[in-house]
């Protein structure tokens, strides 16, 4: 029998995290459900949290270079359990159990309290076993679309070794990656896979996304830098920094996969990668194609083998409908009047257009929106962290948000997981955010979103509007309020809100769907439409473009 990811040799390489993730991954071969990776400082002595049988389990993952596991683990995991109110407890290990680990078990046994020991040899057992273990996780079924875009990838990939998949947030672009990558391992089973994404949370979000999708006898590994295997067999997910390094050592993979491909550029890490393993497949996946400095990444992966959009994805009814409106009751009139008469920059047109929001009118308009929304979930996405922070304290002070809480880059990364897994969890009902949840996290049951005077590129609004978008069992729409601050913005929202009533028009009739956008301010819209005659354009342009604004007068 060949073990793949539990063998003795490769768990004893990855050290102590990387094995927490094997076990992780073991776990849903056994059917534990709901699986979390808690590891990290003051995890109250648990590694994992998961669901079997509608009960949870805690487990204490205890790495072993050489020797045997003490007795005190047993003590752990027993404050893991009270602590994370856990039904059943699991010290497992890639090494043994001494004697006096055991008889501490069988100590507590006896008065009724039971542990778990899963030492190396178990695990093994566990995995080489079809009745516990399976030898694949259950297989989603691709929609149609997914099946013709991984028909596209593939068949670009195997004419030109290049390929390039946008999906709208949503609309499961690792999915189908994933698919092809599995195809890839299909003719060559002992292919080297590298995919890598722009940061460590991505690149851990990615190998677990790819469990599902590939046979157990795969093996799966991280690649940062504070993960450094020497057998980069199978899959290896990576940061950009770090493949780049291996890379110039030798390390050339089959086939590249570069997830938020949209990170390429003339020059940097990830294009001098990309050059460097030029005799590679290289597949770029993204939802948002756009950057900032105008760069065109089919320069670097070719036409688009298969393109859905936002607007699509909703008109087909693969995404959530959405409520969106547009809070423009603070435009500075009197500035207006002056427009006409001169070039302005959108720099500048922003800074005296829009006059900044207050607040507690935010949290006035989110308590309004909360009442009318069915299991309501909200996500308020703030300009900084001392923006989120200090409106997330004020949320709390409502009654139905006691909890509330923020999520930023300025807290531990074991922080921000617990946070976001008590927003899973239904713990916390309202979050407040700055760009942590852009890209690679999935929050799918978030059914109100909060645009709270934030200005950005199109590329982040698309990402953070499609935190929302994702469809869940009783999930008819997502609300949006949007305190716009920028007319780059109102230019994006005008531009979808026409192509989504082209696409109703034509194709959706009958389907009684109630995607809308609308002004708060009706003055604004009538304003902002004559405006913005080129929106396409515009919700591109840079903060140096110049504008030309017919004479507001006629709008008065």
């Amino acid at each position: 029998m060949k073990a793949s990811f539990v063998d003795p040799a490769f768990l004893r390489a990855l050290g102590p995290s990387g094995f927490t993730r094997q076990v992780e991954r073991l776990a849903w071969h056994l059917g534990f459900s709901d699986v979390i990776n808690i590891d990290g400082p003051y995890d109250q002595g648990g590694d994992l949290l998961a669901i079997r049988g509608g009960q949870r389990w805690v487990f204490q993952a205890k790495w072993k270079d050489s020797g045997a596991v003490p007795a005190a683990a047993i003590d752990e995991v027993i404050n893991a359990k009270a602590f994370y109110k856990a039904d059943h407890a699991v010290v497992v290990t890639n090494s043994r159990y001494g004697p006096q680990t055991r008889k501490r078990r069988d100590e507590l046994a006896a008065v009724g309290i039971r542990v778990e020991l899963w030492s190396g040899k178990e695990l093994l057992d566990l995995y080489g076993d079809d009745r516990y273990s399976t030898p694949r996780l259950p297989a989603r079924t691709l929609r149609p679309y997914q099946i013709k875009a991984f028909e596209n990838v593939v068949e670009d990939i195997e004419s030109s070794g290049r390929a390039l998949l946008i999906l709208a947030t949503g609309l499961g672009k690792t999915m189908v990656g994933g698919e092809a990558i599995a195809k890839h391992l299909h003719r060559a089973p002992h292919a080297k896979i590298l995919v890598v994404a722009p940061t460590k949370d991505l690149v851990e979000q990615l190998e677990r996304a790819l469990w599902s999708q590939l046979p157990k006898v795969v093996r799966t590994q991280l690649l940062t830098g504070e993960t450094k295997p020497d057998d980069l067999r199978g899959v290896t997910c990576a940061t950009i920094a770090s493949a780049l390094n291996f890379a110039k050592k030798g390390y050339r993979p089959e086939l590249v996969m570069v997830d938020e491909a949209h990170h390429v550029g003339e020059d940097g890490q990830l294009s001098e990668l990309l050059e460097i393993l030029s005799e590679s497949h290289q597949l770029g996946v993204t939802a948002t194609p756009w950057r900032g400095d105008r760069f065109d990444i089919r320069e670097a992966f070719g036409e688009p083998s298969f393109s859905l959009g936002i607007e699509d994805g909703m008109s087909l009814g693969y995404l959530a409908e959405v409520r969106y409106r547009l809070y423009a009751d603070d435009i500075d009139w009197d500035f207006v009047q002056d427009t006409s008469e001169h070039s302005y920059t959108i720099k500048d047109l922003n800074a005296k257009l829009f006059l900044p929001e207050r607040d507690e009118a935010i949290r006035d308009r989110l308590i309004d929106v909360w009442g009318r929304t069915l299991a309501p979930r909200a996500v308020v996405f703030c300009r900084t962290i001392e923006h989120a922070e200090r409106l997330a304290e004020m949320l709390n002070q409502v009654p139905q948000w006691k909890g509330a809480e923020a999520v930023h880059a300025r807290l531990d990364r074991r922080e921000r997981q617990l946070r976001l897994m008590r927003f899973r969890n239904g713990d916390i009902p309202i979050i407040t955010a700055v760009d942590i949840l852009n890209e690679g996290v999935d929050i799918p049951d978030v059914n109100i979103l909060c645009f709270a005077r934030v200005t950005h590129s199109r590329r982040i609004f698309v990402q953070q509007l499609g935190r929302g978008l994702r469809l869940r069992p009783g999930k008819k729409h997502v609300e949006v309020l949007d305190f716009v601050s920028d007319i780059r913005r109102v230019a994006a929202i005008l531009n979808m809100s026409q192509r989504i009533a082209a696409d109703e028009i034509e194709t959706l009739r009958l389907a009684e769907r109630g995607t809308t956008f609308e002004f708060s301010d009706q003055r604004a819209e009538s304003l902002m439409r004559e405006w913005i005659r080129d929106a396409a354009s515009l919700e591109t342009a840079l903060d140096e473009a110049r504008l030309q604004f017919p004479d507001p007068e006629a709008f008065n």
